[in-house]
């Protein structure tokens, strides 16, 4: 859904009277279908983290996604869908001894690492397990970037797979992420690059991946960027390059090498958006004696719209068609100076917007709900529903 808004949602929030995240199930799980057409043969296993609800998870597992673990809990929500546990990985390379025991006493099969001490903790909590070692990217082009926190150089993943051969766990594949919201194609070649270099010299050293995992990235159209201008990421051609990427890789392999990915925002961001409703539209003059409007919203970056930092969320005001706009600063309604869009980049709004009407923010499906906080500031987390009508808290 790159553009307008699908039928199901504009209906859903037109009907709603109160403040909430609505969801298009019907929309993510067309979303999934068309991923698979364009890559076919790819196991596609849906980030839990963007969107961990049961509903979108178990409507995704029917459609036969896999799922992309961060933790014990998201393994837990995974395997509530009824998939199989072997479609599920600890996709995090941080985690405590603690958490791997956990893991492997759920039964997950495969773990992300990218450090000889994670090995050595692998092997000690969860033996015999398969691991894949997650190469770090530049994350250049990408809105976040994901880079310095997670995975290692090419040499030191050769020496992390050494290393979990020798301790008696499989050496199972290689991973890496290219940023979330990856805007470019450069960002792709280069990591298929990375990976082509690092698959050769396992392979002289007598180790064989049976897997790549290619992570997530793969961007949302319905942004706009902080200045409001709409962000157009390639899609078609970062999907023909992703298929090539493939073959070569596949190509390369002595042995068969199953391809995976982990989407998360591609699949739900343009399928979710919130009903919200404006707090007050204001005028006042700065220090600097300029005069501003503000507008406050009832949602902001701690319920509902966190990633304001890179993002404008796009508004429709539906009580206000063909209105007059003036330009305002849109902040959410918490005591916090975080809680707003950057001064110098106003947004358009009604002139005549009062305390109460409806607002609809556009594009809110991924992240919304697992970034929201517990009551900050006494701003409860939004309530989430559906485009069929059946809510829930």
């Amino acid at each position: 859904m790159s553009g307008p808004l699908s039928p199901p949602l504009r209906a859903a929030l037109a009907a709603a009277a109160e403040d909430g995240i609505v969801f298009d199930l019907d929309g993510i799980a067309a979303q999934y279908d068309e991923l698979v057409r364009e890559l076919p043969g790819l196991d596609v296993r849906f980030a839990v983290k963007s969107c961990p609800l049961d509903e979108v998870l178990t409507r995704l597992a029917d459609r036969g996604a896999g799922f992309d673990a961060a933790s014990p809990g998201e393994i837990a929500l995974a395997l509530r869908t009824g998939v199989p546990v072997r479609r599920i990985h600890y996709g995090n390379t941080v985690k405590s001894d603690t958490d791997i025991a956990e893991a492997h006493r759920l039964g997950v099969p495969d773990f992300a690492t990218d450090s000889v001490e994670d090995v050595a903790a692998i092997a000690a909590h969860a033996p015999g397990s398969r691991v894949f070692c997650r190469l770090a990217t530049s994350g250049e082009g990408a809105l976040w970037g994901l880079s310095r926190k997670f995975g290692c150089s090419g040499d030191d993943a050769v020496r992390v797979l050494e290393a979990a051969r020798a301790a008696g766990l499989t050496p199972a594949g290689l991973s890496l992420h290219v940023g979330s919201q990856q805007m470019t194609t450069e960002a792709w070649r280069q990591a298929f690059d990375s990976l082509a270099e690092v698959l050769e010299a396992l392979h002289r050293r007598g180790i064989v991946p049976d897997h790549v995992n290619l992570g997530g990235g793969l961007p949302a159209l319905g942004y706009v960027d902080r200045r409001g201008r709409r962000l157009e990421p390639p899609l078609d051609k970062i999907f023909v390059v992703i298929r090539e990427g493939i073959e070569r890789l596949r190509d390369l392999s002595p042995a068969p090498l199953d391809l995976r990915m982990e989407p998360g925002r591609h699949l739900v961001a343009d399928h979710g958006a919130i009903r919200a409703h404006v707090s007050r539209l204001t005028e006042r003059r700065q220090p600097d004696g300029a005069r501003e409007r503000w507008l406050y919203l009832s949602c902001g970056k701690f319920n509902g719209l966190y990633e304001m930092d890179e993002l404008r969320y796009r508004l429709v005001f539906p009580t206000h068609p063909g209105k007059e706009y003036v330009p305002a600063v849109v902040a959410g309604p918490t005591c916090d100076s975080d809680d707003a869009y950057p001064p110098d980049h106003p947004v358009r709004v009604p002139r005549a917007a009062a305390s109460g009407d409806p607002v609809w923010v556009l594009s809110a499906g991924a992240y919304a709900t697992s970034y929201m906080t517990q009551g900050f500031n006494g701003f409860r987390p939004l309530p989430y529903t559906w485009a069929d009508g059946h809510g829930r808290s």
